[in-house]
């Protein structure tokens, strides 16, 4: 009787439905890439993963060499919806055919005009309409922030991202002028340069552009639809012109969405169906969990669970393969686990340092520690994801363009 059991358990762990998850789906990837023939019968028979088949939409996903554009919210709302371990799983294989898995580059935000912004962003504790506490300032002298640029090289951030609490650029021509001068003297010490300074004109972009401007970020913050809920003084549409003027100059698209405002789901679908849909994909795509502040109106807003951030992270980045994506504001109530559980499903970069904008940062030591546990190494400045394999465009899988004042359906 008891030979009989051991026969039985080794036939049973021999059986195909029990091995490993991991070498199913390598083995189901290979495939897909062995041609148009595997490719095609992989289509017709979708791989088994322990008693989950892959969705459709995600199937296809997994055998992009290239990033698409013509992506339906249908097909996003799919994806996101994936059962979380296996979303994250798959987006994590993914990453590592675009992006060197081990890379995360450190990027360090400073605010060089606090406070006084007329906008009423529901979020933001540097809005003049709400109390705060938070004292508004002048644009920050060139020298000051060229100082505080190379205290974050020598700290290891490459990219350093200047942010300014105004609504537009209309009238600033000194402003201009001073923020063109920290451009170039960041670019001079080598590093990668960002700046956030709200809405810009074409021809503003072009100066930024000529100056050495690496990428301007400009969040859409959320989907079309609860838009109107999070803010009433800057419309949609205005939102993506800005992103028009930014991609024309041929500056780097930097934009992406906060997540805790109240929205649903649904919502978090519509954010990425927006940058997704973009003539050509964000550079990077920062994912914001709220930090609530006090006088606001989101001020007593309930963190947003964890699961909600890491299914985010791994629908953007199977939708958007090439696109850096940045653990940004709220990293610093995340565990250290839910960091790396991150960097596993996608995630390449983060904002370290002393502050970001007006909330808490995780140190660069804090940072480098971490790295050092888990064997991460800290992205070069202009490297984008060292193992990026393929070109952005694609005449057969990227879709038409999107006009910046028609509404995205």
């Amino acid at each position: 009787m008891l030979s009989r059991q051991y026969a039985f358990r080794a036939r049973f762990h021999q059986a195909p439905f029990r091995r490993p998850l991991s070498t199913v789906v390598n083995e189901s990837l290979k495939a897909s890439a062995d041609g148009a023939g595997a490719a095609a019968a992989a289509a017709d028979s979708p791989p088994a993963v322990g008693s989950l088949r892959l969705r459709k939409a995600l199937q296809e996903a997994l055998r992009a060499t290239v990033p698409r554009h013509n992506w339906t919210k249908d097909e996003i709302r799919e994806i996101y919806n994936t059962p979380l371990m296996e979303l994250a799983h798959q987006s994590g294989v993914l990453h590592r055919r675009f992006h060197s898995p081990s890379a995360v580059q450190m990027c360090t935000l400073m605010n060089i005009k606090t406070g006084g912004c007329s906008e009423d962003c529901s979020y933001c504790a540097q809005s003049s309409r709400y109390d705060t506490g938070l004292k508004a300032t002048k644009l920050s002298p060139v020298d000051t922030v060229l100082e505080a640029a190379r205290i974050a090289k020598s700290n290891g951030s490459t990219r350093f991202c200047m942010g300014a609490a105004w609504r537009d650029m209309r009238g600033r021509k000194s402003g201009l002028k001073n923020i063109k001068a920290m451009v170039e003297g960041v670019r001079g010490l080598d590093m990668e340069v960002c700046v956030t300074l709200g809405m810009i004109n074409s021809a503003q972009a072009a100066e930024l552009k000529e100056a050495g401007l690496t990428a301007y970020n400009h969040n859409v913050d959320t989907s079309r639809e609860y838009y109107p809920n999070v803010i009433t003084t800057r419309t949609y549409d205005e939102r993506l012109q800005t992103l028009a003027h930014v991609r024309d100059a041929g500056i780097n698209v930097c934009s992406g969405g906060i997540l805790g405002l109240g929205e649903k789901p649904e919502d978090h679908v519509g954010l990425i169906y927006t940058v997704s849909t973009l003539p050509s994909h964000p550079e990077s795509f920062p994912v914001n969990a709220l930090v609530p502040i006090k006088g606001t109106p989101l001020g007593d807003q309930e963190r947003i669970p964890f699961d909600a951030v890491l299914r985010t992270i791994s629908t953007a980045r199977i939708v958007m393969p090439a696109t850096i994506i940045r653990i940004a504001a709220g990293r610093k109530t995340m565990s250290e686990a839910e960091q790396i559980l991150c960097f596993n499903a996608g995630a390449n970069a983060i904002f370290t340092g002393e502050k970001m904008l007006t909330t808490e940062c995780n140190g660069w030591d804090e940072d480098k520690e971490m790295f050092g546990r888990w064997g991460l190494v800290p992205m070069k400045s202009f490297e984008r994801g060292a193992s990026q394999r393929t070109p952005e465009k694609s005449s057969q899988q990227a879709g038409p363009k999107i006009n910046a004042n028609k509404k995205n359906t």
